[in-house]
This record gives C-alpha cells, sequence and structure tokens, in this order.
C-alpha cells in the first residue's frame, strides 16, 4: 500500500537588478487573476530545480540558471484545491540579461508584471510570505 503524499509543487522568486520581482497573473482558478510567483507541479522523473526551470520558462519566457532554496512550504491549507508542499527557490536576473525585458505570459499565466513592492499587493497562495522569506536571504 502506498502512503498518501501531498502534491509536491514548486514557486520561484525572481529578482531583477533594480530588486524588483517577477509576478504572474494567474489565468486559472485557484486565484484566477491574482498575481502570483511562477511554478507549478513536478513531474514523474523530474528534480524539483529542473521543474522549477521548466514551469518559469513556460509561464514567463525566461530561462533562469542557478537557482537558491528559499525553504519548504506545507502547511495543508496553503492551496484550496487541497494540501500541497511546494519548494521555492530563487534566483537573480542581472542587469546584462536582455531576458527580463522580454518576459512574457505564456501557459496558465495571464501575463507578467516586475513589482517593486510585492510585500504590499494581493498574492495567490502563500507566495507573500515565500518573497518575505527571499528579499530576507537576499539580503544577509
Amino acid at each position: 500500500m502506498r502512503p498518501r503524499t501531498p502534491p509536491l509543487t514548486t514557486d520561484c522568486v525572481i529578482f531583477n537588478a533594480d530588486g524588483d520581482v517577477l509576478l504572474i497573473e494567474r489565468g486559472s482558478e485557484p486565484f484566477k487573476g491574482l498575481l502570483a510567483l511562477p511554478g507549478g507541479f513536478v513531474e514523474i522523473g523530474e528534480t524539483v530545480e529542473d521543474a522549477c526551470r521548466r514551469e518559469v520558462l513556460e509561464e514567463t519566457s525566461i530561462r533562469i540558471g542557478r537557482l537558491v532554496l528559499v525553504g519548504v512550504y506545507s502547511d495543508p491549507d496553503r492551496d484550496p484545491r487541497g494540501h500541497t508542499c511546494s519548494i521555492a527557490f530563487m534566483t537573480h536576473i542581472g542587469r546584462r540579461s536582455t531576458q527580463a525585458a522580454h518576459a512574457k505570459a505564456g501557459d496558465d499565466a495571464a501575463r507578467v508584471a516586475w513589482v517593486r513592492r510585492p510585500l504590499g499587493e494581493k498574492l495567490a497562495f502563500d507566495h507573500v510570505r515565500i518573497i518575505g522569506n527571499a528579499m530576507r536571504l537576499r539580503d544577509r
């Protein structure tokens, strides 16, 4: 008998050179129309790092490289669809990168936006908490 376990997801906090955070507008429920971090479900046979890179590429058209672990988020109530466990990462896009200017929505993202003060926004899931933790880690 296999144990029942929560689905595994990943989220990514992407900072640009000015410290803005790249968010997507969710194109579907839950939280349709709200801003959120790019991310999604890990597929069978995929590492969480590869899943993070894939989801960011699918939702924002940005290829990311080095990932820094922000934390693990497993509150059973974090997702209204049911208990999920998310591994959150952060990465930076430097001034020399042209990707920041060319971010565009794809997959289930309705749009993308660079947000200067994301902690003041109403965001999907527990993404305010994840971004706050990433900012503290970045500023160490």
